[in-house]
């Protein structure tokens, strides 16, 4: 059957494994084709060209944007990009090409910088000039990690078609779908593998709206267009039931079965299976989402589909963030007086802000955004409509499950809580009961999701 298949960073690091536990792994012939493998960069790649995801310390791209020594940094990852061909090739890479392909890309992408430096000085478009740059710059790493794996399964002998859509020698305007459906006629799917880039040029700028999650993106684009049988994500770890690396690896097990509410409900809290701008296109393309672990290839991980539920009631998925914040609005005229949740929810939208949680009561309204999110601007407008307006940091943790619908069960899990004498702040659960969400104090979120993982999970 077609597959459309996504192959994360710290997996594409481990090629060796990728070979044996994906590529090859139990197929060998013809059994070896009728597969689209979407790559993202080595891992580490990106963050030195843009900026580093968890240090912030500043990649190619903030160089150039805080006006800084940009190309010493672009030579220096091309550097990086030619000892990773080095690292592979034990594995069949024909470096010197390699190599050269690397210098061949740097040097184009360096005429392009400096053409946007000379735009940025003369001080017009400055915000658009410096997302294109972020384009092109992202782009890089899936050319390179694309072209490295294709050059070795070639070189095994294998019919091997290379896609690259970052189209940095392509100047044809054409949407992302564009380019993907050009991209692929005229191949014959079921006698070829092919490797895809992870980034996608189009008119549109897939990282406008999705920034460091465009590969995914590329991903669901490319499976909504072929309809594959079935997406799969490699990963360097099982979807699984809590975060081993609060409660251990021991006291967790794959997910094995949920749906895309569940994703949703996931990627709500942080803890993405996919991005969910990309789960969407795959549900409604009726397309099922498997995710794997790279590392342990014969196990099937978790699948994904639109209807699915479970057969027996349990809590699926144990988890939360604690990076939340509470915004508590307050005022005695809320009681019976029609419009006050409508003035939050404008001010909200009018400051671009999305939330995660929202309780009621007579006199106040709480509502949870990410910290990251809030606004000064935001909490000064609804401090001109109502009395009281305060903030606390908070953390949440979720009981998520496509069949959880039980007696006794939020009696158990606020009782778990208390037993690690932990105090609910608040919790809601919609009526479709596959949320039951808690709000605690923020120093008490890994204590809570140990808890409740021993006692229900």
């Amino acid at each position: 059957m077609l597959t459309v298949e996504k192959i994360g960073g710290t997996s594409m690091s481990a090629l060796s494994q990728v070979l044996d536990n994906i590529v090859f792994y139990g197929r060998s012939g013809d059994a070896l084709y009728n597969r689209v493998f979407v790559v993202s960069a080595f891992s580490g790649v990106t963050n030195v060209l843009l900026e580093n995801k968890k240090t912030k310390a500043p990649g190619v791209y903030q160089k150039l944007a805080d006006g800084a020594d940009y190309r010493t940094t672009l030579l220096d990852v091309a550097t990086f990009l030619k000892e990773l061909n080095t690292n592979y090739s034990e594995l069949g890479l024909d470096v010197v090409k390699a190599d050269e392909v690397v210098d061949r890309t740097i040097a184009e992408i360096l005429r392009y910088l400096d053409s946007a430096t000379t735009m940025l000085a003369s001080g017009y478009l400055n915000e658009g000039i410096l997302l294109a740059v972020r384009e092109i710059l992202a782009s890089i790493g899936e050319s390179h990690s694309a072209y490295v794996l294709a050059d070795i399964l070639t070189k095994r002998g294998v019919n091997t078609h290379l896609i690259d859509l970052a189209g940095l020698q392509d100047n044809r305007v054409m949407t992302i779908n564009e380019r993907i459906t050009d991209a692929f006629a005229g191949i014959d799917l079921a006698s070829s593998v092919c490797i895809v880039t992870g980034y996608a040029k189009g008119t549109e700028g897939i990282m406008r709206e999705f920034d460091r999650g465009y590969s995914e993106v590329t991903f669901s684009k490319i499976a909504e267009i072929l309809r594959p049988q079935e997406a799969i994500i490699h990963k360097e770890y099982h979807l699984s039931t809590a975060d081993p690396g609060l409660v251990g690896i021991e006291n967790v097990k794959p997910v094995g079965n949920t749906n895309y509410d569940i994703a949703d409900q996931l990627a709500d809290v942080g803890m993405e299976a996919i991005h969910p701008k990309a789960a969407k296109p795959l549900e409604m393309a009726g397309v099922q989402l498997r995710i794997k672990n790279t590392f342990e290839p014969a196990h099937p991980g978790t699948l994904i589909s639109k209807g699915y539920i479970s057969k027996v009631k349990r809590v699926e998925v144990i988890t939360g963030t604690d990076q939340q914040l509470l915004i508590d609005i307050y005022d005695p005229l809320m009681t019976g007086n029609v419009g006050s949740d409508l003035k939050i929810m404008q001010c909200f939208f009018d400051h671009d802000t999305s939330y995660t949680f929202k309780v009621t009561s007579a006199n106040s309204i709480s509502i949870v955004i990410w910290e990251n999110d809030l606004k000064p601007e935001l909490i000064d407008d609804l401090k001109q409509y109502f009395e009281k307006v305060t903030t606390e940091p908070v953390a949440m943790v979720c009981l998520l499950g496509t069949n959880m619908d039980q007696p006794g069960l939020l009696a158990k899990a606020t009782a778990a809580l208390a037993k690690a004498d932990i105090n609910i702040v608040s919790a809601g659960i919609a009526k479709g009961k596959v949320n039951i969400q808690f709000l605690i104090a923020r120093e008490d979120f890994q204590k809570a999701i140990i808890s409740l993982n021993k006692e229900i999970g």
